[in-house]
């Protein structure tokens, strides 16, 4: 059954092949949609399989897990499995590229050389999710991040070029900072194997080398996660990109990072955890407060949201480091959260930038008359963001807040104070501009021709409302299939950093 792990990267390179064929638009898109339709239902189907079998007493760690050698010289191998964290964000991911091949369905010019791009992003999303194997893990994340330039430097807007180069560039700086972590992990582990679950289990690491090296794997990982100060990239890099780049960037890219920050970097010297957990709090406290509040005097709705994220990525950072089992659980409750209604809301910018030809907050105005639905859109997923009860935003905070603060320290209890206050800063910044752009009269009497969305365009955006209000209205179904991922790494962290809250 362990083939079936493999589809989620074999499908993305038989629509390469597809795409590559294509000989017109119509040919493009069938073959977008039949492969990310493929990828959805495979996604759904692994999640029910998943909860199948912790239903009838499966408890290994990893399931549909399976072994090939690739170079015995340095025992990397195409190791593979799943555990609840995987399920979700390989569903979450499946999610975004069919809801964004929607989104670009109407997208000009080289509409068949975009999609190329976009599918190899997807393969290393889908690969890194499914690797349990350390190298296998970085090279795939090397194949998610390379699209990225061409993406944004050709199809972005604004100053893409620029916005497209300092991103690779930082990108490549963690992803430098990644390769003397990983290596330092298999040298000073015995270099016996690279494989994530047997080097947690040998945890032969010396302290002093766990010291060394995990801040750079959590900074490697961090700086895709929008770890402050390395999180300048982001904004730049999100308000160039196409609005389906955007949607995968945001939604599933920046996971990346939170889930390599737990998988390798803490799940593999906990130990370190000791010394650095309350330097990377004050720095992810800092991420979730100055996130907010730079987008409180943005003007451009994509920065708003670029700067948004950076506040909600934060605090998955945040919520990690706080080191309790509800707080990692929240964590990973955030990642889906976030990923879902960023998502929706790059896709509402998207389709209103190419509708009034700006993003300008300041000559926008009295959209919710011209264009009903992705006027309520953009106010569904401004409500989802800033955590109203019911949608998806209200349970990943409440859940991280709630591990936060079970911390028995009084400076862990502190900065959970201080996160919090990024829930009434968010509040502010999504209604203000919701009350700018949407209920203020008609800014441009030209906005009065402009026409709602499309079939294709309510399609994408009606699915992820769908997902958010899903997530929102019943987390438990969720969080059941996280916490059999969470519970043991939790147990494996904490039996060797049992004081942690209490600093």
């Amino acid at each position: 059954m362990s083939w079936i792990l493999t589809l989620f990267v074999i499908i993305p390179v038989l629509m390469l092949l597809g795409l590559w064929v294509a000989k017109n638009d119509n040919q493009v898109r069938g073959v977008m949609v039949a492969g990310s339709s493929l990828l959805l239902a495979g996604a759904i189907w692994l999640t029910i399989y998943f909860i199948q079998q912790r239903q009838a007493g499966n408890t290994a760690d990893m399931l549909l897990s399976a072994t090939t050698m690739w170079f015995k010289p340095l025992n990397i191998a195409f190791a593979i499995g799943v555990d609840g964290i995987s399920v979700v964000m390989i569903l979450l991911s499946a999610v975004i590229v069919f809801t964004g091949t929607f989104a670009s369905w109407q997208l000009e010019p080289m509409k068949k050389e975009y999609f190329l791009w976009f599918v190899l992003l997807s393969i290393g999303v889908f690969g890194f999710f499914i690797s349990i194997d350390m190298f296998t893990m970085f090279m795939f994340y090397e194949v998610a991040l390379i699209p990225m330039y061409l993406l944004i430097g050709v199809w972005g807007t604004g100053p893409k070029e620029y916005s497209a180069m300092k991103l690779t560039l930082m990108l490549m700086g963690g992803s430098a900072l990644l390769v003397l972590g990983i290596l330092g992990i298999y040298y000073f582990s015995g270099a016996s194997t690279m494989n994530v679950l047997e080097l947690a289990k040998m945890h032969a690491m010396p302290l002093a080398a766990q010291n060394v090296f995990f801040p750079f794997v959590f900074i490697g990982f961090g700086i895709l996660g929008a770890l402050f100060p390395f999180h300048t990239w982001s904004p730049d890099g999100h308000a160039s990109a196409p609005t389906a780049v955007s949607m995968l960037h945001a939604g599933v890219l920046m996971k990346l990072g939170g889930y390599g920050c737990l998988r390798i970097a803490m799940f593999l010297m906990p130990d370190a955890l000791t010394m650095w957990a309350p330097v990377f709090l004050v720095l992810t406290c800092i991420s979730v407060v100055y996130g907010a509040l730079s987008a409180c005097v943005q003007t451009d709705l994509k920065y708003i949201n670029a700067y948004s994220s950076v506040s909600h990525c934060g605090m998955v950072l945040f919520a990690l480091v706080m080191t309790t089992q509800t707080a990692i659980t929240g964590a990973i409750l955030q990642m889906l959260s976030h990923g879902l209604m960023t998502a929706l809301f790059f896709a509402c910018i998207g389709m209103i930038y190419h509708r009034a030809g700006t993003r300008d907050v300041r000559y926008l105005g009295g959209l919710m008359k011209v264009i009903p639905f992705l006027a309520v859109s953009y106010v569904i997923a401004g409500l989802a963001n800033l955590g109203l009860p019911g949608f998806s935003g209200f349970v990943a905070e409440m859940t991280i807040f709630v591990g936060a603060f079970q911390n028995a320290g009084m400076f862990h209890r502190v900065a959970t104070i201080i996160s919090c206050t990024a829930i009434v800063i968010t509040a502010v910044y999504i209604l203000r501009v919701v009350g700018k752009i949407l209920f203020q009269k008609v800014a441009n009497p030209k906005f009065l021709e402009l026409h709602d969305a499309t079939w294709d365009e309510r399609f994408a955006i009606g699915g992820l409302i769908f997902c958010v209000a899903g997530l929102g209205l019943f987390p438990l179904f969720f969080e059941k299939i996280i916490i059999s991922g969470v519970g043991p790494i939790f147990s494996h962290i904490i039996q060797y950093v049992p004081t942690i809250g209490n600093l």
